[in-house]
C-alpha cells in the first residue's frame, strides 16, 4: 500500500497545494491542528510557524471561531447575497479601517487584489501600476511580476516570475525598489500620465518601511493623480486592529484585506473610498467606468461569522501586546541563537512576524536580500522542518499566533540551534 506522502505526490504537483517545495522524502499529509501545533497522518506532532500562511492568527481550531461557525452552518453556508454576518462584518471594517468607506467581499487576497487594481485603472482611466520589487500581491499579473526576479533588470522594467500572462499585461507593471523614495519618485514622475496606482505591502514581506517612506508614497500618488493601494492581506488586523494604516499612520485610497481576518476561513475584501468602490454598483452597468465585481463565495456567512469571532478576540485587552511580545521574543531568540552559533545573519520582522536572511548587510529591499546565502537559508529551513517545526521552506517569514507560547518558542529555538550546527 502506498503511504499518504506517496499518494499526495501521485496526485498533486510536487505533492503540495502550492509553494511547499519539499524533497519527496519530507512530504507529509496533515491530519489535524490545535492551537499552535499540527499532527500528520502518521501521528507526528509539529509546532506550527506557518499557521495557514498567516490565516490562523488565533490558532488552529479556536473555540470561539468553532462555535461561531457551527452556529452559522446550521443556518446556511452560502447565499451569494448580503447576510446578517456579512453586514455586521462590513460595518465593523468601516469602523476599524481608516480608509474603509465602502466594502466588497471576495474569497481571497489574490482575488481582492485583482479587483483593487482593476478599480484603480477604471477610476483613473490609466493603464499602469507601480509595485515594489519582490512584493507578492497574489497569483495575478501584478503579484507575480518581479516577485522572485533573477535578472535584476534596470528599474522600472518588470521581470515575469510566472509564465502564462500576456506580454502586454506584464509591460504595464512598473517596478521600483522598496524603501527608495528618490528612485520611486523619479519613476512616478516619468510615467505619471499613465500611472493608475502605487501598490505596496506596507510591511514589505518582513522588511519594515524606512521612516517617511509610506508617507512619501502618499504624496507621490496625490501629486500624480494616482491611487495609493495598500495590500494589507498580511498586515490587516495583524500589526494593529486597524491594520498597517493605523500602525504606520498613513491612509491609502484603497486597501486589500484577507488572511487573518477570516480566522482560517476563506475571505478577501476590498475596502476604500466611496467614489472608487461605487464603480462596482450594478446600476452602473453600461457606463464607461463600471467595474464588474462579484464572487460566489465572497461574504459567505460562514467566513463572515468566523471573521466576526476572530475580531472579537483581537479586541480583547492585551491581544496585540501579546502578539508583539511573542514576535520580539522570537526575533531576539533567533538573533541570540545565530550569534552563539557564530553565524552572520539578519533577523527582520515586526509584530508577530519574523524572517532570517543569511547576509551581513542590512536588508532594506529585495536586492539587499537577493545577495544573501540562499543555499544556507534553504538548508536551515529544511533543518527546522525535519526537527518538528512546520513551516514553508520557500517562505520569507515565520508566522506567530495568539496560541503560541513558551513551549513553541523553545521548540523552534532548540531546532534552530541543531539546524545551524548541522547545516553545511
Amino acid at each position: 500500500m502506498p503511504t499518504d506522502a506517496e499518494r499526495s505526490l501521485a496526485v498533486f504537483p510536487g505533492g503540495s497545494l502550492g509553494e511547499y517545495d519539499l524533497p519527496p522524502g519530507d512530504v507529509l499529509v496533515l491530519a489535524r491542528g490545535e492551537g499552535a501545533r499540527v499532527w500528520d497522518t502518521a501521528g507526528r506532532e509539529l509546532v506550527d510557524f506557518t499557521m495557514g500562511w498567516g490565516s490562523v492568527l488565533l490558532g488552529h481550531a479556536h473555540a470561539a471561531v468553532l462555535a461561531a461557525v457551527r452556529r452559522q452552518i446550521e443556518r446556511g453556508s452560502n447565499f451569494a447575497s448580503v447576510s446578517e454576518p456579512a453586514l455586521q462584518l462590513a460595518e465593523e471594517l468601516v469602523r476599524a479601517v481608516a480608509c474603509a468607506e465602502r466594502v466588497r467581499f471576495c474569497a481571497s487576497g489574490t482575488e481582492a487584489m485583482a479587483y483593487a487594481t482593476r478599480l484603480a485603472r477604471a477610476f483613473t482611466g490609466r493603464p499602469r501600476l507601480l509595485k515594489f520589487e519582490g512584493a507578492y500581491h497574489g497569483a495575478n499579473d501584478v503579484g507575480t511580476v518581479s516577485l522572485f526576479p533573477r535578472e535584476l533588470r534596470d528599474f522600472p522594467e518588470p521581470e515575469p516570475t510566472s509564465a502564462g500572462f500576456p506580454r502586454d499585461a506584464v509591460a504595464e507593471i512598473l517596478v521600483a525598489p522598496y524603501n527608495d523614495l528618490e528612485r520611486t519618485a523619479a519613476i512616478v514622475e516619468r510615467h505619471r500620465r499613465a500611472l493608475a496606482a502605487i501598490v505596496v505591502e506596507p510591511l514589505h514581506r518582513c522588511t519594515s518601511p524606512r521612516p517617511g517612506f509610506l508617507a512619501g508614497l502618499r504624496r507621490l500618488a496625490d501629486a500624480a493623480g494616482a491611487l495609493l493601494v495598500f495590500d494589507e492581506t498580511v498586515t490587516g488586523f495583524r500589526l494593529a486592529y486597524g491594520g498597517a494604516q493605523a500602525y504606520y499612520g498613513v491612509r491609502p485610497d484603497v486597501a486589500v484585506l484577507g488572511k487573518a481576518l477570516g480566522g482560517g476561513y476563506p475571505i478577501g475584501a476590498v475596502v476604500g473610498r466611496a467614489d472608487v468602490l461605487d464603480l462596482v454598483r450594478e446600476a452602473r452597468l453600461g457606463e464607461p467606468g463600471y467595474v464588474w465585481f462579484a464572487s460566489s463565495l465572497g461574504g459567505n456567512p460562514v467566513s463572515a461569522a468566523a471573521a466576526l469571532a476572530t475580531l472579537a478576540e483581537l479586541r480583547r485587552p492585551g491581544a496585540y501586546e501579546r502578539l508583539f511580545t511573542l514576535g520580539e521574543r522570537l526575533r531576539e531568540g533567533l538573533r541570540r541563537t545565530l550569534t552563539e552559533a557564530g553565524v552572520v545573519a539578519h533577523v527582520q520582522g515586526d509584530g508577530p512576524l519574523a524572517a532570517v536572511v543569511f547576509t551581513d548587510r542590512e536588508v532594506v529591499d529585495y536586492r539587499t536580500a537577493f545577495g544573501s546565502d540562499r543555499r544556507r537559508a534553504r538548508a536551515f529551513l529544511l533543518g527546522l522542518f525535519r526537527r518538528g517545526v512546520f513551516l514553508n521552506p520557500m517562505s520569507t517569514k515565520l508566522y506567530l499566533s495568539l496560541a503560541h507560547g513558551d513551549f513553541e518558542l523553545a521548540r523552534l529555538l532548540e531546532a534552530a540551534r541543531a539546524a545551524l550546527r548541522d547545516a553545511p
